[in-house]
């Protein structure tokens, strides 16, 4: 499995958005399994890539729980992890947090 050896060195964040819910996208989800927890990034890109259950849809903020579900079985955590892990990591990349 590919991992993100270079993300810290850099300083580089992961964002993923509702297209992890799409049928096809095997290789954005493997992605997302191997970022380290405080490179993760979840927004849900509205108003476009509306998750599964709503796609189709114009996306909204109110669909980041899809990607939360999504995430958080993807790496075998809670959903309460998952959010954990990207309010932590938002308000570090945002300079709220040191």
């Amino acid at each position: 499995m590919w991992r993100c050896h270079g993300c810290e060195a850099v300083g580089l964040h992961i964002s993923f958005a509702g297209n992890i819910t799409y049928e096809k996208a095997d290789n954005l989800r493997n992605v997302l399994k191997a970022i380290p927890d405080d490179r993760l990034l979840l927004e849900t890109d509205s108003p476009y890539l509306a998750p599964e259950p709503v796609r189709g849809k114009r996306n909204e903020p109110a669909f980041i729980g899809f990607i939360y579900e999504a995430a958080a079985e993807l790496r075998g955590v809670s959903k309460d992890e998952i959010i954990r892990i990207a309010d932590e990591n938002i308000l570090n990349f945002c300079g709220f947090r040191k």
